[in-house]
Formats: C-alpha cells, sequence, structure tokens
C-alpha cells in the first residue's frame, strides 16, 4: 500500500518530535505561513467543480489507494515548470480516469508534500488548478 507522501511527511515530523529530534531556534519572530502559493500558470477550480472522477482520485490518495494504475503514485517530475519550484519528490501524480479513454487520458491530480495541496490537470500538464477544498 502506497501512503500519500503528505501523510508520510507528517508521520515523520511526529516521529522526530516524539524522538526529540533537533530543533533550530531562531532570534526574529517567525513570519507567517502563507497558504500554498503557486505561480501564475496555476489557476484555481473548486473541490465542487471537479469531474466526479477527480473526486474518485483524490478519495483513493486519501486512503492510500489501491489505485487503476501503476503509474499512480509515482514522482511528478514538473518539467513542464508548471507548478512552483520544489526539490525532486515533492510532488506525485495520479490518474483521473477519463470515460471511454483507451488509455490513461490526460486528466491527472498531482498532490503536494502541504495539507490539501492538490492540483488538477485536465490537459495533461498543460495547465494546472490548485484545488479550493473550500468550496
Amino acid at each position: 500500500m502506497r501512503i500519500p507522501p503528505r501523510i508520510v511527511s507528517v508521520t515523520a515530523l511526529a516521529a522526530a518530535l516524539l524522538v526529540g529530534g533537533p530543533v533550530a531556534a531562531s532570534a526574529a519572530p517567525a513570519a507567517p505561513v502563507a497558504a500554498v502559493s503557486h505561480s501564475a500558470a496555476v489557476g484555481d477550480i473548486c473541490l465542487s467543480a471537479l469531474p466526479s472522477q477527480a473526486h474518485d482520485t483524490l478519495d483513493l490518495i486519501e486512503k492510500g489507494g489501491p489505485y487503476p494504475y501503476p503509474q499512480d503514485g509515482t514522482v511528478f517530475q514538473n518539467r513542464e515548470g508548471e507548478l512552483p519550484q520544489q526539490s525532486s519528490g515533492y510532488y506525485h501524480e495520479y490518474t483521473v480516469v477519463t470515460p471511454g479513454s483507451d488509455d490513461r487520458g490526460a486528466r491527472r491530480i498531482v498532490t503536494g508534500e502541504k495539507s490539501q495541496e492538490d492540483y488538477y490537470t485536465a490537459d495533461h500538464y498543460a495547465s494546472f488548478d490548485l484545488v479550493d477544498h473550500g468550496c
């Protein structure tokens, strides 16, 4: 069973805190953390506006699978540079089933490591929309 990377990250953080891992101190107060920032090329889409198959994919991601394709859960390289620049392994991709397609089709959910950092593409990575889970 593949665990979504954002759950692994939270688990690793919790384990480090329980074990008493090193903590870096700073004299300056921390700046407020902004919501997920994204490049100008990324739009926004309400969760309710996604096709039903995208909801199915998001449900599978939350459950940790099983996924319909062996490529699901693999590292997304962001070669197109449409998503914010991150280190390798930050993003993972999942197929959104396209009814009537003989192959995986063009639709994907790409997840980042932050909670609810889900991007939807209907055109095989040419454009992305950040999923707004609040609407």
